[in-house]
Order: C-alpha cells, then structure tokens, then sequence
C-alpha cells in the first residue's frame, strides 16, 4: 500500500503542474515538502508558511543545500496568504500539527487552518488541488480534522471536490483530504 506522503503526491501531481506555476506549502515546517514544490516548478514558484523561526531557518538551510532558489520564505501564518500571493496556484500542501522535534504546544490551530483553506481555494487554478494531512493522533488534531470536514462538505460540489483518504482500522492514524477545482 502505499505511504500517506507518496498518496498525497500522486494528487498533488496529477495532472501535471506546469513548470512555471506556484505552488504553497502552508506549514513548511522542517521544508521537506518545500523542497519537494520546488522541485515541481523549477521555473515557477514556492511560496511557504510558517509563524516558528526554527522552521524558516531549517528549511533555508535545506533549500541552500540542494541549490533551491525558487522559494519565498514567509515567516507568518499560512491565515495571510491573501497577503502575500496575489496569482493563481497550482496546488499546495498542509502537514497539520506542530513542527517535528519541537515544542508540541506550538501547532496549527484550526481557526486559522480554515481561513488558510479557504485562500488557497479562491485562489486555486481550475483542474488541480490542495492536499491536507490531518494528524488525530492528540486531542487538537482530531478536532480540527473534524472542523476541516464540516467547511469542506460545504463547499459547493458544481466547483469543488471534498474527498478523504483514512484507514478505517486506525483511528489515530493520520489522513487526507484532497481538495480539487473543477475546470469551468
């Protein structure tokens, strides 16, 4: 089967995103993920999220030894996306939780996960998607997974599809849901 992460490619990169196009990774956290948007748009444009010092700083460093240049690092929450990117995006990414390695009591928190959601899909290119790994693993994923599944089933199905990818034996474990624009 396979892991969570490549799941969560396969959506992310089908169909294909064009070289030039802007990627968001919402929560940059260690920048594994950043590196990997970048990878997609060599040509284009990553913008990431993040409101921990620690973070920009490991994935500046993990960008500088890979010889990545085509990020925009923001120390701020992934809530003020409207403020910072004003162009269509071709999909992006959320690792809801805290930062690997650091202070648990530092995390995502649902009120601004929304608000970050809801950006990203107004400003969501037709045909492609935003992927959310939700952790329910402690007490404030779970409610946030929950919170995140009672916007998405109003969104309004002639524009957008809400779908979720959970094990069903594993409560705990983490999930997805991806979330497409239909082409008009």
């Amino acid at each position: 089967m396979l892991s969570l992460l490549d799941t969560a490619k396969q959506f992310l990169t089908a169909p294909p995103i064009p070289q030039g196009g802007v990627l968001i990774d919402f929560t940059m956290g260690n920048g594994y993920d950043t590196l990997y948007l970048c990878s997609l748009v060599p040509e284009g444009k990553v913008y990431a999220f993040d409101v921990q010092e620690a973070a920009l700083a490991s994935t500046r460093a993990r960008l500088l030894a890979h010889g990545i240049t085509n990020a925009e690092l923001i120390l701020d929450s992934h809530a003020a996306l409207l403020q910072y990117v004003k162009e269509p995006i071709y999909g992006g990414l959320f690792n809801l939780g805290w930062l690997p390695g650091s202070d648990r009591t530092v995390r995502t928190q649902t009120e601004s996960t929304l608000k970050a959601v809801s950006a990203g899909l107004s400003l969501l290119a037709p045909g492609y998607r935003i992927i959310i790994n939700v952790y329910p693993g402690h007490l404030e994923g779970t409610d946030e997974g929950n919170a995140l599944a009672d916007f998405l089933a109003t969104l309004p199905k002639k524009q957008f599809a809400a779908l979720k990818i959970r094990l069903l034996n594993d409560e705990k474990a983490p999930y997805l849901y991806v979330l497409e624009k239909y082409k008009k």
